[in-house]
């Protein structure tokens, strides 16, 4: 009897636990078959040198049209909308280096004061009306929000539209392709107004960079690739930091002494996020899919031309070939900045300075202002978000 191909993402018993078949996959099948909410098959990769693999070779390529659907949309889901010029080869390195200099950690630990600023403001606000507290809408996604709006130059009062949008853009199951078509035409459209405002007006904001850079006579950013590229930043720039501000907050207090250790310790928060984004199994466990450019081998495994890989960064970021004792919680690990949250290779996340320090200004915030802090129901409680590609958490109280 053949074997069934098992449907992923997995189920699991606890929602801040990964779901066993990670760690089974590791070690018998490193390279398996799964099928993805659209029905189309690919190939799980769980272990961390595989992964690092598939991120950093660029015999690997990011997606794609012949790339297996990933959503239930006709269209198979966001990243068969990969703006090709800029995301692969020599036009996205010519796009790393347009965009790198805005993120240099010395320019984002720049901004340190002024996110301080907005968290403790958002805190005041919370503190003001009292618990209990949704946190994600009270802080999760307002701060960044703010901060990237701020960085790029877009109205901070739009936060509801980009957190609609944005949703509907990362769908695997929720919305009909009708409501996505729709939700790109209107991204485009306000992305546009934007572009046409800091032309008319520029500012020193990112949004104006960049729309000199589309001016100028050597034309090395088009039209469509500006628009993708403010596109990207509005939504990678607040989508996956809101959902780690209240996943963070979530997997601290669900096991109080971590967030107790901070409050006694505030030299802990940098290794205190690190670990939380090194053992987060809720959040992108789909990823973005590689399609092998040739016949190739992973893990041992022959893995002929055209095949759709998903490289599994969670079940990678506990792998014990890399990180001893993996499912411990230990602010103190020395090797817990090497996980793969970010990528690896030419499409490492250029906004991993800003994600890191929204994360440690938070973590600050909290335990020094809310020493109480506490989920209002419980771990027990906590439940995933399903549906979107972006994965994370339904909404936390909390309450002090």
């Amino acid at each position: 009897m053949t074997e069934s191909v098992p449907t992923y993402p997995f189920d699991r018993k606890e929602t801040l636990e990964p779901p066993r078949e990670w760690s089974e996959l590791q070690e018998r099948c490193p390279v398996a078959h799964v099928r993805l909410p659209s029905g189309d098959t690919a190939q799980l990769v769980t272990r961390y040198d595989d992964v690092r693999a598939l991120l950093t070779d660029p015999r690997f390529r990011r997606g794609g049209q012949d790339a297996a659907r990933v959503a239930t949309t006709p269209d198979g889901g966001l990243f068969a909308r990969n703006t090709m010029s800029i995301t692969e080869g020599e036009g996205h390195r010519r796009w790393r280096r347009l965009l790198t200099r805005s993120f240099t950690i010395k320019k984002i630990e720049a901004w340190r004061p002024r996110v301080q600023r907005m968290a403790d403001d958002l805190v005041d606000a919370m503190l003001e009306a009292g618990p209990p507290a949704d946190l994600s809408a009270r802080l999760g996604l307002p701060l960044p929000v703010q901060v990237i709006c701020a960085l790029v130059g877009a109205p901070a009062e739009d936060q509801d539209r980009f957190a609609h949008w944005s949703q509907v853009m990362l769908t695997l199951t929720r919305h009909t392709q009708e409501e996505v078509q729709r939700a790109y035409e209107e991204f485009d459209a306000y992305v546009s107004a934007l572009v046409d405002a800091r032309r008319a007006d520029p500012g020193d904001d990112l949004l104006s960079e960049l729309t000199q850079v589309f001016d100028s006579e050597d034309g090395r950013l088009s039209h469509e690739e500006l628009i993708a590229t403010v596109r990207a930043l509005l939504l990678a720039g607040h989508e996956t930091t809101s959902n780690m501000i209240v996943i963070m907050t979530a997997m601290l207090l669900s096991e109080r002494e971590r967030y107790q250790a901070v409050i006694d310790d505030p030299g802990l928060i940098p290794g205190t996020v690190e670990e939380v984004l090194r053992l987060d199994s809720t959040l992108s466990v789909v990823g973005f899919p590689r399609v092998a450019g040739e016949d190739l081998e992973v893990g041992g495994v022959p893995v002929p031309a055209g095949s759709t890989l998903i490289p599994c960064r969670p079940a990678a970021n506990r792998d014990p070939r890399k990180f001893d004792d993996p499912d411990r919680f230990d602010p103190h690990r020395t090797n817990a900045n090497q996980h793969l949250t970010f990528g690896a290779g030419p499409h490492f996340c250029l906004g991993q300075p800003l994600a890191r320090l929204e994360l440690q200004v938070v973590l600050d915030t909290l335990t020094r202002r809310l020493p109480t802090l506490a989920l209002r129901d419980g771990a027990e409680a906590l439940r995933l978000r399903t549906g979107l590609l972006s994965g994370g958490l339904e909404n936390v109280w909390v309450t002090w």
